[in-house]
């Protein structure tokens, strides 16, 4: 059974962006010895709202977030309090979830991911919805076949129960066809001057001592749809060389990096190798040539590997923190449902 990890970093190199995506998580815990009920919303990979069970409140993460009380005055206490009414609804998931798996005591938690992506070029629209419970798949909703398709054998009575209600299948259908691109466009909107922006990062060469692998590392760079990797010749090397993820740092822009082992090269070849950073929207590649003496050693890297870790941690952060939510609303509609 592959893990609910929620990952939505991918690199690609091309003149524009044209795909936008909105995305819900939501996490709830049975017992936790902080929130027991976290939820964020991301355009964009950026997170634009946050709620959780310590402030029992809503609150936007950007500024351009604010321009939705324009519409909609009301908008954040509204939903505020719906929040607070799922907050309260998932501890009678989570107890079913755990009479499904024969589980008495112990911390367990339940997930939920919703959302869309949206082609502002073709119009194409895409949406997914799908839960985990304890850090594995449950059921996910196939929006071509409009059936739930469960992960587990603990999940087929809710299938048979959620595929038997056709109200149910068509509002989570026209959620992920219609309400969830439409909010995306208004949110895009909202926040087109940040979240259309190019931000070119700064690369260093790192090495921790003379026998380990040499990393290529790229931060303060945004959007996070970009590409980092060694050349020989100009052809990028795909053998023997470790990629990382794209990170999150603490002010919005994104960091990566890329190792290989150079100890088996000769002196003289190093001149023939060379990192490159690829950002979308920018048609400039950021080449950096391998150079011993542009190589920063261990001494250097803590500063940066300070930034890693925060990074990781933002990341999980952003990557586990989900849950369901069941009442009825216009941001995700999974409805008043109990497995």
């Amino acid at each position: 059974m592959k893990p609910l990890v929620f990952m939505f970093l991918v690199g690609v190199h091309c003149a524009a962006v044209v795909t936008h995506s909105l995305k819900y998580f939501y996490t709830g815990s049975s017992k936790s010895q902080t929130s027991q009920f976290v939820a964020v919303g991301l355009v964009d990979e950026v997170q634009i709202l946050h709620y959780d069970s310590n402030s029992k409140k809503l609150v936007p993460k950007q500024d351009w977030m604010n321009k939705v009380t324009e519409d909609d005055p009301q908008y954040w206490e509204r939903e505020t309090q719906i929040y607070m009414g799922n907050q309260q609804s998932f501890k009678a998931n989570i107890e079913t979830a755990k009479q499904r798996f024969n589980q008495t005591g112990g911390v367990h938690v339940w997930q939920w991911m919703c959302g869309c992506e949206w082609d502002d070029e073709t119009g194409e629209v895409n949406g997914f919805n799908q839960y985990g419970y304890d850090g594995e798949d449950f059921i996910s909703f196939d929006l071509k076949t409009e059936t739930w398709i469960a992960a587990q054998q603990q999940a087929v009575i809710t299938k048979h129960k959620w595929d038997n209600d056709r109200a149910f299948i068509t509002q989570n259908k026209n959620y992920l066809t219609q309400h969830c691109p439409e909010w995306l466009k208004k949110y895009v909107n909202y926040g087109r001057s940040s979240l259309m922006r190019t931000v070119r990062p700064s690369v260093s060469l790192l090495q921790k001592k003379s026998s380990c692998p040499i990393s290529c590392h790229a931060t303060g760079f945004y959007p996070n749809r970009a590409e980092l990797f060694w050349s020989k010749d100009r052809e990028e090397i795909h053998e023997g060389v470790d990629k990382g993820e794209i990170l999150p740092n603490h002010d919005g822009t994104f960091q990566m990096s890329v190792e290989m082992d150079f100890s088996s090269v000769p002196a003289e070849e190093w001149k023939t190798y060379e990192c490159v950073f690829q950002l979308s929207g920018v048609k400039v590649d950021i080449i950096t040539r391998l150079d011993r003496a542009e190589i920063r050693t261990n001494k250097i890297d803590h500063s940066i590997g300070n930034g890693v870790r925060l990074g990781l941690l933002l990341l999980l952060v952003v990557c586990v923190t989900a849950v369901l939510i069941w009442k009825r609303r216009k941001l995700c509609s999974s409805g008043g449902r109990v497995v």
